[in-house]
């Protein structure tokens, strides 16, 4: 290990002062000879020598003597002298290390020149080499590498290669999944590999027809092929479900614009469908008959159910967000966690209220829950069918669409449904991933759409946990495996552009082969078998599974009550020092708000609760005017929570949380080490795999036999508690973080009020 002074891309505000010169540092050879893991078809393109990691969890006072490579695939950092990790290496991702950054993973580059920071842009470097490198991951990661003890030549050679094929892909073909797959020789992926069978593709009709007969909506639907091989049009899947009432010829005038797209049947009959916008027109004879001929076709599709339900239209784009109010808003929120050093964080603790506010993230998610009740309402109260209507009904549709089945469909809360769900909606949906992921950079198309998804499902598991199969590190996983340039999931705007191989080579050769790309639900790709235990959840309550029948009475064994038993009394964690939601405090409300924003129109709800009035588990406001809305919540929140029916998510402000194991996890001044709620559901397995191995034996009494064989632990705990933080299981923290106890500013020092208030120890920082 190195000690190397004040480091980071800011002059270090800490008090803490390492006296130990960088000349003092002995070099050793013993990192020239380490050697990257490469992935099939994966090429060292540069390295350099002699180059520092530094370390946040000694606030950049000490780091790593090693290697730093570029291949065209990741970065990578390999060090002789780097510590092993305490967490065990089969909970290690099989593709990337602990010190492996993608190169999609990339967001911003950074040189630091006489502790200045600047960004690093393609042909930017040309005489001066940087001081150090820094790395900001769409993670949240961030390395920083010292590179004063390299070769110039090769610190030149690998800077330029870093930000050539991080920041400037051209081509799609440039992406690694095609290098990866194309040398992989005797790698099986695609429909000939192993994959989870219950995990619907929707690439053939068959699942179509599975999916519609398990909803019941096969009677009043059906399966369209009219665009086989993409003969159509290249903006729709080769397979899709549309009502009964809709003809070939309706289909093919538009080429599938202005067409109902079946979605999913509700149990009444009434559906939830979305529908694309037709092309806008100068002519207003033509958009009057298109106009004619939409309406005709929604009048039909309310005639032809049996009840003769009525049909509402919702257009998405009047009452959310646009994609790029989004990006922006995430754009604000993310700078909250992208930290160079602890005296950043402590800094931004001060404000950590007032720019979440600001940045208006939490606002969104809200609006999209508000939305998704909505049409709930419309289809389990009012027996009415919902249009969802957007320009391509691929951004917004896929979100709210995908979010309303979340909350009505049980089957959609467990792993294999939510990522049929998936399928369905978003690749199939041609959520155009290449794009709003800026997989490519440089693009005015970029927005955290699928993210956005993934918030308020995040939402959903927090307040009904046994109502969930999986677990946020599944969500959280799933959310870094966008980074990942293996799997067709993430990398095309459309199944056509992932069908179509012409476009990606022009070698006949290669053309004679099918590219076969793994997806991301071939989890054997990237973790073991332990990693993916980490992905259910202990304290879900089972279904029962008498035929296909959707809606059933909930019936649990004596395990799954005590599970529940375990949620309220080890998931119930005090809320960390950093706050994880909007405050809720009396005095923190009293003061006036100089605009109206996120908290202010919470305010008098909160005020309500404050005065000791009694409201209900989900708080309306005056958008809220109707009173057959407010009987339908009422309604439902006057009975218990039945976690295999509808699940109303709460909506207002201090329901709503920042995900704290996505954005937090890096950051070692808010872990503390046997704390957080990986604690509270390390607990939870033991409980549930004591209760498994206590019903095995009863159950081997009772028949009067012994087992053949010792039962597997299905829920078997992580690790000693005392070593776990909330990093697990994508790190750990090696040693206490040294944070400072008075801030070197004075403005600073006075804002944090009296002395005796700052934290002393590691375990009063919080807990996430």
């Amino acid at each position: 290990m190195l000690s190397l002074g004040s480091g980071g891309g800011k002059t270090a505000k800490p008090s803490f002062v390492s006296y130990v010169s960088p000349e003092e540092i002995k070099k050793k050879d013993g990192n020239d000879d380490l050697k990257p893991h490469l992935l099939p078809g994966e090429l060292v393109i540069c390295e350099a020598n002699t180059v520092v990691k530094y370390s946040r969890e000694d606030s950049l006072q000490r780091g790593f003597y090693g290697k730093l490579i570029c291949t065209n695939f990741k970065i990578s950092f390999l060090s002789a002298e780097q510590l092993m990790d305490d967490v065990d290496q089969s909970y290690r991702n099989k593709l990337m290390g602990e010190n492996d950054i993608s190169l999609l993973c990339v967001d911003q580059i950074y040189g630091v020149y006489d502790d200045k920071k600047k960004p690093l842009l393609p042909g930017a470097i040309k005489n001066k080499i940087p001081e150090k490198l820094l790395l900001y991951c769409k993670d949240f990661r961030v390395f920083q590498f010292g590179l004063r003890y390299s070769k110039e030549e090769d610190a030149r050679r690998l800077i330029r290669g870093i930000v050539h094929h991080c920041l400037n892909p051209t081509s799609l073909k440039c992406l690694f999944a095609f290098s990866y797959v194309g040398p992989a020789g005797g790698l099986k992926v695609g429909p000939g590999a192993e994959r989870e069978p219950s995990t619907l593709m929707f690439e053939t009709k068959v699942d179509w027809k599975v999916e519609l007969e398990r909803t019941g909506g096969l009677l009043s639907n059906r399966i369209i092929s009219i665009n086989e091989n993409y003969r159509l049009d290249s903006r729709l899947p080769q397979f899709f479900a549309v009502p009964s009432s809709v003809t070939d010829d309706d289909i093919k005038k538009h080429k599938g614009r202005g067409i109902p797209l079946w979605c999913w049947s509700h149990a009444s009959g009434c559906a939830l469908l979305k529908m694309a916008t037709l092309p806008e027109t100068a002519d207003d004879s033509t958009l009057q008959t298109d106009k004619g001929w939409t309406d005709r076709l929604l009048h039909v599709l309310g005639e032809t159910h049996p009840s003769n339900h009525m049909v509402r239209t919702e257009v998405l784009s009047t009452t959310l967000p646009t994609l790029q109010e989004i990006q922006a808003s995430y754009n604000r929120f993310k700078q909250l966690f992208l930290m160079d050093n602890a005296a950043d964080f402590w800094e931004s603790d001060i404000k950590w209220l007032s720019t979440i506010e600001n940045a208006n993230w939490l606002e969104i998610i809200r609006q999209c829950l508000k939305k998704a009740l909505d049409i709930v309402e419309c289809l389990e109260h009012k027996n009415t069918s919902v249009v969802l209507v957007e320009e391509n009904c691929s951004d917004l549709c896929c979100v709210i669409a995908s979010l309303v089945q979340v909350i009505i469909d049980p089957h959609f809360r467990t792993i294999s449904g939510f990522q049929s769900l998936i399928q369905k909606e978003w690749v199939m949906g041609c959520h155009c991933f290449l794009d709003r992921c800026n997989h490519l950079r440089g693009n005015d198309k970029e927005a955290p759409v699928f993210l956005l998804l993934l918030e308020c499902i995040w939402q959903l598991l927090q307040q009904y946990p046994p109502a969930f199969e999986f677990t946020e590190t599944y969500m959280t996983i799933l959310s870094d495996s966008m980074y990942i340039p293996i799997f067709s999931t993430f990398l095309f705007n459309s199944p056509y552009q992932k069908d179509n191989t012409q476009m990606l080579y022009e070698d006949r050769n290669i053309l004679s082969r099918s590219l076969k790309l793994p997806t991301v639900w071939e989890w054997s790709l990237q973790f073991e078998n332990s990693v993916q235990a980490l992905f259910y959840n202990p304290l879900y309550i089972g279904k029962p599974k008498p035929g296909n029948v959707r809606r059933t009475q909930r019936v649990k064994d004596s395990a799954q009550n005590h599970l529940e038993i375990v949620h309220e009394n080890f998931l119930d964690v005090p809320e960390p020092q950093r706050q994880m939601s909007l405050p809720s405090s009396p005095s923190y409300h009293s003061r006036p708000s100089p605009k109206k924003g996120f908290l202010r129109e919470e305010t008098d709800n909160l005020i309500k609760t404050f005065l000791g009035k009694k409201i209900s588990r989900l708080t309306f406001t005056a958008e809220d005017s109707s009173i057959d809305y407010r009987l339908f919540y009422e309604n439902w929140c006057s009975k218990p929570i039945d976690h295999h029916g509808l699940l109303l998510p709460l909506h207002n402000g201090p329901a709503l949380r920042v995900w704290g194991q996505r954005y937090l996890r890096w950051i070692p001044e808010v872990q503390i080490l046997g704390g957080s709620s990986t604690i509270a559901l390390n607990k939870a397995c033991e409980i549930a795999d004591e209760i498994k191995k206590l019903q095995t034996k009863v159950s081997e009494r009772m028949l009067k036999k012994q087992s053949s064989s010792p039962s597997a632990d299905i829920f078997a705990p992580f690790q000693q508690s005392s070593r776990l933080s909330a990093t697990f299981p994508f790190g750990t923290l090696r040693r206490q973080s040294i944070k400072p106890r008075i801030p070197v500013s004075t403005n600073l020092s006075m804002s944090f009020g009296s002395m005796e208030n700052l934290p002393d120890d590691e375990e009063e920082v919080g807990l996430l």
